[in-house]
């Protein structure tokens, strides 16, 4: 149900919902195919290189029978690779990943023993994934900050919540795993205060709405999600700040927090983000933007250890700001 927060008003049902907070990711597969350069490398050298772990991470797998060779090899710590060698590796989830630290760019808007907050760019992918096997915040995270207490018995960072790859803005990082349980609590219970900016194609006549439809995995394109009758609950309210020829600008709070939300709930809606062509926007703009107008721009908590409520934003980054400032310059409606 998509409802105008005016009393009585209720806009045509329509939707899909994009943006913040990612759901978790299981486990995967992943094969590897050796090339030239990789002959004479040591397996557990290369599946360390190759998926950003660490060395002793990458022996761990092997040595648990979670690598196998093509052609047909047993798998040990030492043999030496072949170009054209097939190597297929089972994952554990994201989060039992032992990760090699690398330098990664992204802002950080405060830290303690406790938390750090952050301040996440479009392009950085929160947690390694296939096809994202370096560069992500977590091995970021793992090269600026070395004292991370142990999370599923590995020393790295409490990932709370998550933003897609080219989502850009806030987001809490705990430090420890008392402060990791009571910021997941409070994301249960829906006290963590989250909202973003949008811009969105097209003119959205009600000042303000609030968007209850159901998420799930779209059942014609797996790479994207939909409104579906089976999917998870989703809310997604917005506030329109201003309008003008073709485009509103939109302060947007989610309840929850499915994948692609705020991004499927508007496109669904008929207002598809710029720059996000996977859920309606225009092509050519996406293109010349290589990001979705989507920023987190405001999160408030408790801190874990003191109960002080905190609140935090940040400001529209270039790229950003610079559309708006196209948008601005056309006449108004």
């Amino acid at each position: 149900m998509i409802q105008d927060d005016a009393p009585g008003l209720l806009l045509p049902e329509n939707g899909e919902d994009s943006g913040g907070f990612s759901d978790s990711q299981d486990g995967s597969l992943e094969i590897l195919n050796a090339k030239e350069e990789d002959s004479g490398v040591r397996l557990d050298v290369y599946l360390a290189s190759r998926l950003g772990i660490t060395r002793s991470f990458a022996r761990r797998l092997i040595d648990d029978g979670n690598v196998s060779l093509f052609p047909e090899k047993k798998a040990k710590p030492a043999l030496r690779m072949g170009e054209g060698s097939t190597v297929r590796v089972v994952l554990p989830p994201p989060e039992s990943l032992d990760l090699e630290p690398e330098e990664v760019a992204f802002g950080v808007v405060y830290e303690d023993e406790h938390i750090i907050v952050v301040d996440k760019p479009s392009g950085v992918v929160v947690h390694p994934a296939p096809g994202n096997w370096h560069g992500t915040l977590v091995h970021g995270l793992l090269y600026r900050f070395r004292d991370f207490g142990a999370f599923n018995n590995v020393l790295r960072p409490g990932i709370v919540h998550r933003l897609d790859a080219t989502t850009s803005g806030l987001m809490v990082v705990a430090r420890e795993q008392k402060s990791l349980e009571s910021l997941q609590e409070q994301f249960r219970q829906r006290t963590v205060l989250k909202k973003y900016l949008a811009l969105v194609h097209g003119k959205i006549k009600q000042p303000s709405g609030r968007i209850d439809l159901p998420i799930g995995r779209s059942s014609a394109n797996r790479l994207k999600m939909a409104v579906a009758v089976d999917g998870r609950h989703a809310v997604t309210k917005y506030r329109v700040l201003w309008r003008r020829k073709g485009y509103s600008f939109l302060e947007c709070t989610i309840e929850t927090g499915r994948t692609h939300q705020i991004r499927v709930h508007l496109g669904f809606l008929g207002h598809p983000i710029v720059g996000d062509s996977l859920y309606g926007g225009d092509k050519k703009t996406a293109a010349i933007l290589r990001r979705v107008f989507l920023h987190s721009w405001k999160l408030s908590f408790l801190h874990p250890a003191t109960g002080t409520r905190m609140s935090f934003t940040s400001i529209l980054p270039d790229a950003l700001t610079g559309q708006l400032q196209d948008v601005l310059s056309t006449v108004l409606d």
